[in-house]
């Protein structure tokens, strides 16, 4: 239960408690290089919830503020725009009455993806057999068609003048990844290969029907590339693990020709918020660590620091203050007592011992600390007695650091993505490829390299450790995504050969996906932050995951400022946003929940990880 002390609703604080936000308003950015010379495109990319939103639609504003036309356009699927502006947007171009010269647009990439998927199906729906059709649609199920799907949208906005003729400047809330734009350059002869049917790859099927807007696509990429048309901007925080994921992007990226690039850290904690509060201090100390030793690919980008600010983005006044360099001073007066009761990780705990065995999955996008909830499950239940495999895919979890030593009942593995991914597509040329010509197997060759490949390959690996659960806990940082899960059961390969083989028979037999689908056999929980995009994106994995037939088991809430009790009046005021959040996971998403408190020191090693876990709140 869910308790805020004197009132049971979610406390929403508005901006109206920062003591004079628009006081001294500085007309002078925080030499913020990123906006040095603006060209026409600018392209905002990172992980959910560093800020991408908040940092487009500020700097949105300031263009229009500075006499410039501007249409931001968002393609986040989790899009806010629109509530940031406190208007209705969607899918069409609005004018933003409270900010002269600005527009905006959000496409939405699920709708898109249908609409894709309806253009490519419809016209082979009732020519071929229903199992046919099914089967295709299946194949455009996952991430690779929408991703495309969106592209797809927004690749006028790119290449047609007209459509953008009365705008200055171009600003995209979330730019298409390496994985998308890698997809659009494959060779046009991928059209014909597919029409005889010779593919059934990973990403194939989303690419159906491109060829007749190849060269379309061919100038937004080529637009994409202009280092005088477009900026690609990174966002990030002052993480390891969002800088890490930032580097892979701009690697990425830059493998593809998208080389000039800026990078934002968003988010990081003002020096002056640590003079009476040691969690505050401790943050603080972390992140300037953090800061000294940003992944060395990074360091020659331009980068811009934006600090932390202690009210929601949401609203011209907020966004005015996002990137100036002007001291907000917060008026705790108002400020109510925070006392918040909710379950912690050992009471999630509780209920998975019971069993004695099974599958235990932590879910959710990267910087939420999965990594730290998996290695924290995993010493609570061998601190039990209990017998515990611990694995990951993440080649950036580190979690043998963060374990930091060994512990009885507990083993500890790590499957290697690159020995798995040269596993999967010697097999698959082994099988699949032995019967193509030699032009048909470079095709196959270059589809696997494809991200969907690694996905496959790992869930392939995943697969195997999963029998051990059936006589002990087997807990897997860094599960599949939805997608893969998806892309798997609609391709059918394994689960519905073995299902085909054995379902006439009396033989009882069990598919790693059928495992997945038992919440007997397989406990999933997503974790996420008490912030509004990542709750979001949790939320839709959690409807990814439903229609793969696997039902979320429970969500752990990570480094709650509310569950911390700070003193810091910028934290404290966070502490306050943060109420809704936690109320809509209780309320709405979740069947059984957790919090984590944000805590003074990072919850390295065995004895800290089991303090994570029973921590009262």
């Amino acid at each position: 239960m869910l308790r805020l002390k004197k009132n049971l609703a979610p406390i929403v604080v508005p901006v109206a408690n920062v003591v004079n936000p628009r006081r001294n308003l500085k007309k002078t950015l925080m030499s913020m290089q990123f906006l040095v010379s603006p060209p026409r495109f600018l392209f905002f990319t990172g992980k959910g919830g560093v800020g991408k939103t908040s940092i487009a639609c500020a700097t949105a504003i300031e263009l229009a503020q500075a006499g410039k036309r501007v249409l931001l356009v968002s393609t986040d699927p989790a899009s806010n725009v629109g509530q940031v502006f406190g208007i209705s947007i969607g899918n069409r171009i609005t004018a933003i009455p409270t900010v002269a010269n600005l527009s905006a647009l959000e496409i939405d990439p699920q709708a898109a993806a249908q609409l894709y998927r309806d253009k490519i199906v419809g016209p082979v729906r009732g020519k071929l057999p229903d199992e046919v059709v099914r089967g295709i649609e299946e194949q455009l199920s996952g991430a690779c068609t929408t991703e495309i799907a969106a592209f797809d949208e927004f690749t006028a906005l790119l290449t047609d003048d007209q459509l953008t003729k009365d705008d200055d400047h171009v600003i995209f809330d979330t730019a298409p990844t390496g994985h998308t734009i890698r997809l659009l350059q494959l060779p046009g002869a991928w059209s014909g290969f597919l029409e005889e049917g010779k593919g059934d790859a990973s990403c194939l099927g989303p690419l159906a029907g491109l060829e007749k807007q190849r060269t379309q696509y061919k100038e937004a990429v080529d637009a994409l590339a202009d280092p005088e048309r477009t900026r690609l901007i990174l966002v990030a925080r002052a993480q390891a693990s969002t800088l890490r994921e930032a580097a892979r992007t701009h690697e990425e990226l830059a493998g593809i020709g998208l080389s000039k690039q800026h990078l934002i850290i968003n988010g990081v904690l003002p020096k002056s918020e640590t003079a009476h509060d040691p969690l505050a201090k401790a943050i603080y100390s972390r992140e300037q660590a953090v800061l000294n030793s940003i992944p060395q690919v990074l360091q020659s980008l331009p980068k811009d620091i934006i600090e932390l600010k202690p009210f929601n983005l949401v609203g011209l006044d907020a966004l005015n203050l996002l990137l100036k360099d002007q001291e907000v001073l917060v008026d705790t007066s108002s400020f109510k007592a925070i006392t918040l009761t909710a379950p912690n990780l050992s009471t999630l705990v509780d209920e998975i011992a019971k069993d004695g065995h099974g599958l235990v999955m932590t879910m959710g996008k990267g910087g939420v600390g999965k990594t730290t909830i998996a290695a924290a499950l995993a010493v609570e239940l061998a601190h039990r007695g209990l017998p515990v495999h611990l694995t990951t895919s993440d080649p950036a979890a580190h979690i043998n650091e963060t374990l930091n030593g060994a512990m009885e009942h507990l083993s500890v593995s790590k499957i290697d993505p690159h020995a798995e991914i040269a596993r999967y597509k010697q097999h698959v040329m082994e099988t699949k490829g032995s019967k193509l010509d030699e032009a048909g197997q470079k095709l196959l060759e270059e589809d696997l390299n494809s991200p969907c490949t690694e996905e496959i390959a790992v869930f392939q690996a995943f697969s195997r450790i999963i029998r051990e659960a059936g006589k002990k806990f087997v807990i897997m940082d860094t599960a599949p995504t939805g997608h893969t899960l998806l892309l798997l059961d609609a391709t059918g390969s394994y689960h519905r050969e073995i299902e085909r083989q054995m379902g006439k028979s009396n033989t009882h037999f069990t598919t790693p996906m059928m495992q997945l689908q038992d919440p007997k056999q397989t406990k999933v929980l997503l974790i996420t932050l008490a912030e509004t995009t990542p709750v979001l994106e949790a939320a839709n994995l959690q409807a990814d995951l439903r229609r793969a037939g696997i039902e979320p088991w429970a969500w752990v809430i990570n480094n709650s400022v509310a569950a911390a009790n700070p003193h810091s009046p910028l934290l404290r005021k966070r502490a306050q946003n943060e109420l809704q959040e936690i109320d809509l996971v209780a309320h709405t998403h979740a069947k059984r929940y957790a919090v984590l408190p944000l805590l003074k020191d990072e919850p390295i090693g065995v004895e800290k990880l089991l303090m994570l876990s029973m921590h009262p709140l």
